[in-house]
Parts: C-alpha cells; sequence; structure tokens
C-alpha cells in the first residue's frame, strides 16, 4: 500500500494549513510539518481538504448509448469533478431493471476503479410504470443496489409508487422520483411561463412537479418508506419540502438540486439553443433564489449534478426534437463555489454537508462522507477555492459536448482527487 503526504492543506478550509499522511486507504495522521516517509508528496499550498463529493444523480449511458457516455469516460469526469462515489441511473439500453445489468455497470466500475459507480435500479420493469422490477433481486446482487429510480419518467401511479415504498423499506432502499405528472406536461419544451409564451414553446408548468412531491411525501409518511426527490427545480416545490419537513419527525424523506437549476435560468432560452434544454427544465429567477434559499437552510439535502451527456445529433438539431440533459460532473464545485460560497450562503462544511456527507448518509454509503480526521477512510478531495477557470467543453472527459457553462468563468478548482488513498486526479490529468 501507498503513502501519500498532502502538504498544506486546510480540513473544511479552517485554520492554519497541516499536513496530512494517507497511509494505504486511511488517513494515518494530521499534524504540522510533518516529516515521514511517502511515495507521493503533494504540494497544496492552503488548499482546502474535504471529503470526497457523492453524486446521487449521474447518467453513464452505458450500456446502450457508448456514443454518449461510458462508465470509462464518466469515471474520468467524476474524479477530475473531486467525487469519489456517483450513482448511475438506470435509464440505459436495456434497461438497468434487472440484476444482470446492475451487475455489469457495477464491475465496470469497479474495474476502472477511478470512483465507486453504484448502479441505480429502475423501479418499474423497463422504466414504463405498469409493473415493479426486481427491486429485492438487485438488492441482493453483487452490486447491492438501495436506490431505486425510474429517472426520466415519473412513477405517477400512486399505488405502484406505494407498493416501491413498502418494498424498499423492507431492506432499506431508497425510491427516488422524477416528480412530473405526466398528463400535465405532454409535448412540454420549457417551464411554463412569459418566455416560453413568447417564443412559442409548450409550457412544463410548476405544479406538474409539486403535485406529485406533495403526494409522495404523504406516500413516504404512511409507509415508513425512504423517499428521495431528484432535481428539485420550483419555489413551489423547496415549500412543500420545508412543510413536510416540518412535521415528519422520522425524516425519511430527502431532496437534491441540480447545478444547473441553482444558476440558470429561463432567460436563456432566447437563442433557441437545445444546450439548455433539460428536465425538469430552467425556471425563472425567483425559482433560483428560492432553491439556494433551501440548500442552505437544509430543506433540500443536498447537490447531485443530473449529469446527463449526449452525442451530437441529440443535441445539435432543432429544439422541439433535441434530447433534455446537460453535463455537470465537472462544472458542479464550480457552480456551487459561484452560488453558495462567494454569495455567503455556505461555507467549506456547508460544501461537504451537500455535496458529500448528506448524499452518502441518504444513499447509506458507509465509508463515504466521513469527517476528514484521522482513522477515517481516505476518500477526499483538494480544491483551491482562489483559482478560477473557464469552462470548455471539448476539453472535458465526457464524450457528450452539451454544458451550458461553456466558455464561462467558475471559481474553485479541483487539485487532486483520492479514492481509498489513492491519487485519481492531479492537476487536471486522470492518475490511473
Amino acid at each position: 500500500m501507498s503513502r501519500v503526504l498532502l502538504k498544506d492543506v486546510r480540513p473544511y478550509g479552517e485554520g492554519e494549513p497541516v499536513d496530512v499522511l494517507v497511509d494505504g486507504e486511511v488517513i494515518a495522521e494530521i499534524g504540522t510539518e510533518l516529516e515521514v516517509d511517502a511515495d507521493e508528496i503533494v504540494h497544496a499550498g492552503g488548499a482546502v481538504l474535504l471529503p470526497g463529493f457523492v453524486d446521487l444523480h449521474t447518467h453513464l449511458r452505458e450500456p446502450g448509448r457508448e456514443d454518449a457516455e461510458t462508465v470509462e469516460t464518466g469515471s474520468m469526469a467524476a474524479a477530475l469533478g473531486g467525487y469519489t462515489a456517483v450513482f448511475a441511473m438506470a435509464n440505459t439500453d436495456p434497461v438497468a431493471d434487472n440484476a444482470v445489468v446492475v451487475e455489469h455497470v457495477w464491475r465496470r466500475g469497479r474495474e476502472i476503479g477511478l470512483v465507486d459507480v453504484h448502479p441505480v435500479g429502475a423501479v418499474t420493469v423497463g422504466l414504463k410504470g405498469e409493473k415493479l422490477a426486481e427491486l429485492g433481486t438487485m438488492a441482493r446482487s453483487a452490486a447491492g443496489v438501495r436506490v431505486f429510480s425510474d429517472d426520466g419518467h415519473c412513477v405517477h401511479d400512486p399505488l405502484i409508487m406505494r407498493r416501491a415504498l413498502e418494498y424498499t423499506s423492507s431492506f432499506g432502499g431508497v425510491v427516488a422520483q422524477h416528480a412530473e405528472e405526466p398528463r400535465l406536461t405532454v409535448g412540454a419544451q420549457a417551464h411554463e411561463g412569459a418566455n416560453a409564451a413568447r417564443l412559442g414553446l409548450a409550457g412544463w408548468p410548476a405544479p406538474a412537479e409539486e403535485a406529485i412531491v406533495a403526494r409522495d411525501c404523504l406516500l413516504a409518511g404512511h409507509t415508513g418508506g425512504a423517499l428521495h426527490i431528484c432535481h428539485v427545480s420550483t419555489a413551489g416545490t423547496a415549500e412543500i419540502l420545508r412543510w413536510w419537513k416540518s412535521r415528519d419527525a422520522a425524516g425519511r424523506v430527502s431532496a437534491e438540486v441540480t447545478p444547473h437549476h441553482l444558476l440558470l435560468t429561463d432567460d436563456r432560452l432566447d437563442t433557441y439553443d437545445p444546450v439548455n434544454k433539460v428536465n425538469p427544465p430552467l425556471r425563472t429567477e425567483a425559482d433560483v433564489l428560492a432553491l439556494r434559499r433551501a440548500l442552505a437552510d437544509g430543506t433540500v439535502d443536498c447537490v447531485a449534478t443530473d449529469h446527463a451527456p449526449h452525442a451530437a445529433q441529440d443535441k445539435d438539431c432543432e429544439w422541439s426534437a433535441a434530447r433534455p440533459g446537460m453535463l455537470g460532473l465537472q462544472t458542479a464545485l464550480g457552480v456551487v463555489v459561484h452560488t453558495m460560497v462567494r454569495t455567503g450562503l455556505l461555507d467549506w462544511r456547508g460544501v461537504a454537508r451537500v455535496m458529500s456527507e448528506r448524499p452518502a448518509e441518504i444513499a447509506g454509503l458507509a465509508d463515504q462522507g466521513r469527517p476528514v480526521a484521522a482513522g477515517e477512510p481516505a476518500n477526499l478531495v483538494l480544491v483551491d477555492p482562489d483559482a478560477e477557470w473557464t469552462v470548455r467543453a471539448a476539453e472535458l472527459a465526457s464524450l457528450g459536448q452539451n454544458s451550458p457553462f461553456d466558455g464561462m468563468r467558475l471559481p474553485g478548482r479541483v487539485v487532486a482527487t483520492l479514492l481509498r488513498g489513492r491519487l485519481t486526479a492531479h492537476e487536471g490529468k486522470v492518475r490511473r
């Protein structure tokens, strides 16, 4: 096992710089001016040291759409973005609704070894919303699936949703819901509001999300199941979650917000550039500000990227034909620093909470999101808080180039990522 010495780091951005010795897979020692033998020394120059990031919502496209992304290229993007664990959504081809597919994704992640890849199992067979998938079989498989989602589709039948919550509660699983009442979003192309009306785009109304969230909170309370709300996008949803959490002593409902919903609004639609097309859609400035407040006060638990790479032909076309989705793994930290840290809404401990600790807790990962302390697993990320960098979509590790942040200057740069004590990324390069 190797030993890595991190020189002059500031855990959680606090206090004077210290040295951190990583021995094998754990943090062995933290102190000042450590003089020890090490296989590799990383001179951090006062960089912030945090637990490695955990993404509950990643699309790796494998199997079936390896022209858009693979487990390997997605893992590279994750490591470069500071992630040590990602959850790969089930909307692949074939769908990850059985043990064979989830084990394939899990094994590919282990073979590549840059980040822990946890497959998300489908809630229903083929994502069709008609019949529960093999939830127990996937949970008992080698992949040990604990999170289930039909993301991209809503589990709109309340009886199916109830059964899923009941079933997964028997083995500590979580149902992650894409909240969208499909009867309210037929043909929808953008947030229902003044911009969509002016541009002639069919509207995606906020109540389509909010109605499902309210319903599912009630179902979670009734069944005792664990519910996670994917990509919260409206101020109304934040208020529903705030109300529910104020009365739910069990705390079995959690929620995520994406970086793009923390920063971008539907004002970007004027150009009809499909890079801005996403589901749920970009909302209003009022929604953006409400989501930032909800993340800061814990109403929304965590940041998840909804990293959704697409092949060029699926984005370089007219708006109505374009697939929804945006890249997110390598830009998430920068957006969070821009929207939450530099605005004073979060400090670096807060960043650790929303990007590492809470997502690890929601998913039941015992070795992720742990404190930066001696004896703890060395799943870590080093961040230069003062650095700024310009996003170049063509230079990102993902096969897709559909980043809405292309050309944008973002603060905060990942210096290094360590997975169980091994450098997986350093100074913008993947380490094998």
